[in-house]
């Protein structure tokens, strides 16, 4: 059950705001650590970051599997199933994704990572499922919950900061279509995971079910079919890629004048 205390968290109460808060400056610590360190160095502290945040994943996982109050918050979505817990969704896709992209230098993938990962881990961290939120911090399905989004977070945000990658228009275009490759694949495994009966309840990058959210909603009630009630999200997505785009093309003019 919810409870009241120094440690309980909610996204913006102050447990919210100090624990990311501790994360951003992780991230720009290690920003200015790695800043005259070579490029292999700069990959291998990301990469290494993305490997502890799976391992912590699935220990976090591990541990919600036997978190009994959990099972009853989440019986309505059939309780705990690995097949529904995987890291495939729109934010802990990237944890492994930004290893691949960072060494194989693939610009799409790195690109998909920096702003889709940002953007899942803060959806998540601001309108957390139930069971995340109004609890205890020290719970190990919060730490794990939160650790894990806050890693995502900033680990996407290391591409630009470790100078990895640097956003630029001509971006945007490759990203729509990875995110439209990747989601549609993550949509195939939806459908073979509830086909088989081994996930009846899959529903990563929610192309299945809205799940209640308010903006898919909307968009289901425009296309009412599975997967492409999507589609308007693009739109959103372009314009989110844009603005953040031009911040960072104007910083950078700036930051080199």
């Amino acid at each position: 059950m919810q409870t009241e205390g120094f440690w309980v968290l909610r996204p913006f109460n102050p447990v919210f705001l100090c624990s990311f808060g501790f994360f951003i400056a992780l991230l720009i610590v290690s920003s200015l650590i790695l800043r005259n360190k070579s490029e292999k160095t700069r990959r291998t502290v990301l990469c290494t970051a993305c490997v502890i945040t799976v391992i912590s994943f699935f220990i976090y996982k591990y541990m919600l599997s036997l978190d009994a109050d959990y099972r009853v918050i989440n019986s309505a979505m059939g309780g705990f199933n690995w097949w529904t817990e995987l890291p495939l969704n729109l934010c802990n896709i990237n944890m492994i994704l930004i290893p691949i992209a960072v060494w194989k230098r693939n610009r799409a993938l790195m690109s998909f990572s920096f702003f889709l990962g940002q953007l899942g881990a803060l959806m998540a961290l601001m309108m957390p499922s139930n069971g995340f939120s109004g609890y205890s911090l020290l719970l190990p399905r919060m730490m794990g919950f939160f650790f894990t989004h806050y890693m995502v977070f900033i680990e996407s945000i290391a591409l630009a900061s470790f100078g990895l990658f640097r956003p630029t228009f001509k971006d945007i275009p490759k990203t729509l279509i990875a995110t439209v490759v990747i989601s549609l694949v993550v949509f195939i495994i939806n459908i073979i995971l509830r086909k088989t009966g081994l996930g009846l309840k899959a529903n990563y990058f929610f192309s299945v079910e809205t799940e209640g959210n308010p903006v898919l909603e909307i968009f289901h009630g425009w296309i009412p079919v599975p997967y492409l009630f999507l589609m308007p999200a693009l739109v959103v997505l372009a314009i989110f890629m844009s603005v953040e785009t031009f911040f960072f093309t104007v910083f950078g003019k700036k930051k080199a004048s």
